[in-house]
């Protein structure tokens, strides 16, 4: 239906709706009071169907529909592993729980009405799933088991609660153990299963790599690239010609070096410093993608499509073609590169008193690895001697991070340090160590010049009034941030408030309070929770965590889809054809990028994140019964997560603590015995032993031993 006629409808539907002679009618009802002829009722339900989602209509258990009075509500199921799960509506800060009794039959990802229960005041609020409106899943990837005459499947994510009944006939010869792709026949009911039919085998539970495979075809990653896109890759030159340097500013003369991690090879950035008198000169130059990449392409289509490069635990499942990423639009050492660069004069407190963006050509000196360049700040002899012409300008570069650092810590940037997670694999896949990966000062120096080159680049495109792709991070919810208060008080913390905002400078005060305490890791984490997620928007609304007016992803075009975009909109300002087409053009497309891209991102990190559970619940499932020192990361009513020093976290069920009945005290986070009044706190140190770990649900049981040993 054209986006017009629908208007029209919807206001003609409603119109009804809201009439005073209109009583509830089914849609059957209602399309034989319109006259609608039954070819055209499927119309008339689309047009009832976003009513609904624009909450200004309901529809009752039997099916009729009526205007809205408000207890109605269209969100987003997110379900449970319990059988529990929350609606996520656009516009309310907190999500609506769902008992378990109250689900209705809706599945994760379904578009749901819920009616809203009577409130108490300061509790979450709860609703019952009143209707699906959409299904937001048709395909899963699970576990086979075959029965007889017919088998089922048990979904790798945790989430859907129910097994998919496969008939024999569908099964597509799968057998035992094998992990397969469902699609989605019949969503079945309350008290019926789902019905499926098996689409792909992906090997099985055993075979090596089966398990990251699952997870991809789970989150539905795109691996492979269509012959069309390979195609132009193949078309996109090995080197930079002449022809290519035409008006662009020639720095290949400037000593400049990649600093990366051992093992990337998708070099999307260089770094230069120099001195000139009292200031800093800064060069960060960024490979020009959009040079090789054109818009409308089926590479441009494809990377939008993906959004981001996707690092998996044994595996990066990139944007862009190798050919591309690791290629002509890598900055490798000793070729010359097209680049696009932001050249910033900073005075000796950090501030950016000029700066030019450009379209250049480079020529990258040396790749540095973060290892290497911590030698050598460390003043290593042996790493010194080898790189002795790049020691002077890195132990410049140190020098300016840190005041760069220093300028952002005033202003009240925020700086969670929770350490990531580092897997080293053997080589069938299996984890054969984990350990925290934690940042020193050469990781450090890098992210201190992406981030004022991000804040410069926004800042310079948000004066010239260019249409354009913001990094956000809006202010976090009162509510929540009187909650955390209220919490941290019983540490003898406190967080103030004006005009009922926080300013990030009172976070980065309570963090820097934390450092070196027993709660620190506890209170850090329940400050990050209480926070929005950045996102992606065409408005630029500031960044809280950074506590930057301006910011943007402008670093890495090969990994990131509004890196990409962004540069474009440079480019043509640059070139001086940013004409009333081209802004017309940007300003019909850039919010639908921005809204991709932060889905994609999402997707992306929680598939990263389910990758890295899943092999570290085959980690500790070669150390079973062992005993480890842990602390207390996290209480809920089933239970308390224990996080160990190699990052890996475990529950101890609360069925399992002994000595006494335990209950969740949810305003304290903290589990109680009735009896005794023993009580287990966030961030308290125990020592637990591995009782269980499941590499297919990727969860870790623990037991506490402190109990037997007392």
């Amino acid at each position: 239906m054209i986006q017009g006629e629908q208007e029209k409808r919807k206001k003609t539907v409603y119109e009804l709706i809201c009439s005073d002679f209109y009583v509830p009618m089914k849609l059957k009802e209602m399309a034989i009071f319109m006259e609608i002829p039954k070819e055209q009722r499927q119309e008339l339900q689309e047009v009832l169907d976003a009513l609904i989602l624009e909450g200004k209509i309901e529809v009752s258990q039997k099916g009729k529909y009526r205007k809205s009075r408000g207890s109605f509500l269209t969100g987003v199921f997110t379900g449970h592993a319990r059988g529990f799960g929350f609606v996520t509506v656009e516009g309310m800060e907190e999500d609506i729980y769902i008992g378990e009794e109250d689900v209705r039959g809706a599945m994760h990802q379904d578009v749901v009405q819920v009616l809203l229960k009577p409130g108490r005041e300061g509790k979450r609020r709860e609703g019952t799933i009143t209707k699906i409106l959409t299904r937001g899943t048709t395909q899963l990837v699970g576990l086979y088991q075959e029965s007889r005459n017919y088998g089922f499947v048990i979904p790798d994510n945790g989430r859907y609660t129910k097994d998919i009944f496969i008939p024999k006939e569908f099964s597509k010869g799968a057998v035992n153990g094998h992990k397969v792709v469902v699609i989605l026949t019949d969503y079945g009911t309350e008290r019926k299963n789902p019905e499926g039919k098996v689409t792909e085998i992906l090997g099985h539970v055993s075979d090596p790599g089966t398990d990251v495979l699952s997870m991809i075809k789970g989150y539905d990653l795109p691996v492979e690239f269509s012959e069309k896109v390979m195609n132009q890759a193949e078309r996109t030159p090995d080197r930079v010609t002449e022809a290519d340097l035409n008006g662009r500013m020639d720095l290949r003369d400037v000593q400049m070096v990649t600093i990366d991690g051992e093992d990337a090879k998708d070099l999307d950035d260089a770094v230069s410093l120099q001195r000139k008198g009292e200031h800093y000169i800064l060069g960060v130059h960024i490979a020009d993608v959009a040079n090789y990449v054109q818009e409308r392409s089926a590479m441009d289509q494809e990377a939008l499509k993906r959004g981001t490069s996707v690092y998996l635990v044994d595996r990066v499942i990139p944007m862009l073609p190798r050919r591309l990423s690791n290629g002509i639009c890598s900055l490798n050492a000793g070729e010359d590169r097209l680049a696009l660069s932001c050249i910033m004069t900073i005075d000796s407190r950090g501030n950016v008193v000029d700066h030019v963006i450009a379209e250049t050509v480079v020529h990258v000196d040396r790749r540095m690895t973060y290892e290497s360049v911590q030698k050598i700040l460390d003043e290593d002899p042996v790493e010194t001697g080898r790189y002795e012409t790049f020691v002077s300008m890195l132990c410049m570069m140190q020098t300016l991070a840190v005041i760069l650092r220093e300028k952002r810590r005033k202003r009240g940037s925020i700086d969670f340090d929770f350490p990531e997670t580092k897997v080293i694999l053997d080589e069938e896949g299996h984890p054969a160590d984990i350990r925290p990966y934690d940042r020193n000062a050469a990781t450090r120096i890098i992210e201190d010049f992406m981030l004022i080159a991000n804040e410069t680049v926004a800042e310079d495109c948000f004066w010239q009034e260019l249409p354009f792709v913001y990094r956000v991070h809006e202010n976090p919810d009162p509510d929540r941030m009187r909650k955390l208060s209220a919490f941290i008080n019983n540490f003898g913390y406190a967080i103030r408030f004006r005009e009922e905002e926080v300013h990030p400078k009172e976070l980065q005060k309570l963090l820097e309070k934390l450092e070196g305490t027993p709660e620190e890791m506890l209170i850090s984490r329940l400050t990050l929770r209480s926070m929005k997620q950045a996102k992606y928007t065409t408005e630029c609304t500031g960044h809280f965590g950074l506590a930057a007016r301006y910011y943007c992803h402008f670093t890495s075009p090969i990994r990131r889809y509004p890196d990409l975009q962004i540069h474009r909109i440079i480019k043509d300002a640059l070139r001086g054809r940013m004409n009333e087409e081209k802004l017309i053009h940007y300003q019909n497309i850039l919010e639908e990028v921005a809204g991709q891209s932060s889905e994609r991102e999402r997707k992306a990190a929680e598939a990263e994140r389910e990758t890295f559970r899943m092999k570290k619940a085959e980690y500790m499932s070669e150390h079973l019964y062992e005993e480890f020192d842990g602390v207390i990361s996290g209480i809920t009513a089933w239970g308390l997560y224990v996080e160990l020093p190699n990052t890996v976290e475990g529950l101890v069920r609360a069925s399992s603590l002994q000595g006494d009945y335990f209950e969740y005290n949810e305003s304290n986070y903290e589990m109680v015995g009735t009896h005794t009044g023993k009580t287990w706190k966030l961030g308290q140190a125990v020592r637990i032993r591995v009782t269980g770990a499941d590499r297919l649900a990727r969860t870790i049981d623990f037991e506490l031993v402190e109990e037997e040993e007392e």
